[in-house]
């Protein structure tokens, strides 16, 4: 069955229980992950930027505690969400910034139940496969963990059309510079976001071979890295 026809939208009152586990039952019986329609992040709180760039740190120990939605919510906001509706070439704008605003960096989200993909313009997690595979991350204490962000770049997004600018971004050496300052970007924000709301959050190397077919990527993603985000343990 094709993916999209059996993406079915969960409204955020299913999510009263801060549960991470999102099924349908398909034609076949079967259960399906559902798209998840996170609620509004919160935008307020938490510690002064001051006060969270002092307590950043890798906290590697993190409890297997589940993470209520809208924490979730908030924490992929601030990684990488739409803070305006008007950013640079022609794209909206994000919390944290990418070459010629080429946004190529994906953030897959593993959960116990599945593997969803983080669309920011819709906030909402598109289903990507069911099953548990927070193991990817391939780091001690990752597989037990809520939550496993899996970078992942898209390199089809560096547009090379005539409106570009940058003439080199189609050399694969500066797409590989941006890429990794992209997805560093993107990294410190939830190490931010962690320090200023009590998390614990660990950016490390992950599988980055079983995933490609896996999560079903294309020809033109790579994966990068991971980060692990939970309750300090």
């Amino acid at each position: 069955m094709n993916r999209r026809n059996f993406i079915k939208v969960v409204p955020v009152v299913a999510f009263a229980a801060a549960s991470t586990s999102a099924f349908t039952m398909g034609t076949s019986g079967t259960k399906e992950l559902q798209t998840i329609i996170l609620p509004q992040p919160e935008k307020e709180g938490g510690k002064s930027v001051l006060a969270s760039l002092q307590d950043r740190k890798t906290i590697r120990s993190i409890s297997s505690k589940e993470l209520p939605m809208q924490v979730i919510s908030n924490l992929l906001w601030a990684a990488f969400g739409v803070n305006r509706d008007s950013g640079p070439m022609g794209n909206k704008g994000r919390t944290a910034p990418s070459a010629s605003n080429s946004q190529e960096i994906d953030l897959y989200v593993a959960l116990p139940a599945g593997v969803y993909l983080y669309d920011a313009i819709s906030h909402s997690l598109v289903p990507v496969v069911e099953g548990d595979f927070r193991a990817r991350a391939n780091r001690r204490g990752s597989s037990t963990a809520p939550l496993n962000i899996f970078y992942i770049a898209d390199l089809s997004r560096y547009d090379q059309g005539p409106s570009q600018p940058d003439r080199s971004i189609g050399d694969p050496e500066v797409q590989k510079s941006y890429y990794y300052a992209d997805t560093g970007f993107i990294a410190q924000n939830i190490y931010l976001f962690a320090a200023s709301f009590g998390l614990a959050a660990w950016f490390h190397n992950c599988d980055k071979v079983n995933p490609v077919n896996e999560f079903k990527l294309k020809p033109t993603q790579k994966v990068l890295f991971a980060q692990t985000v939970g309750y300090p343990g």
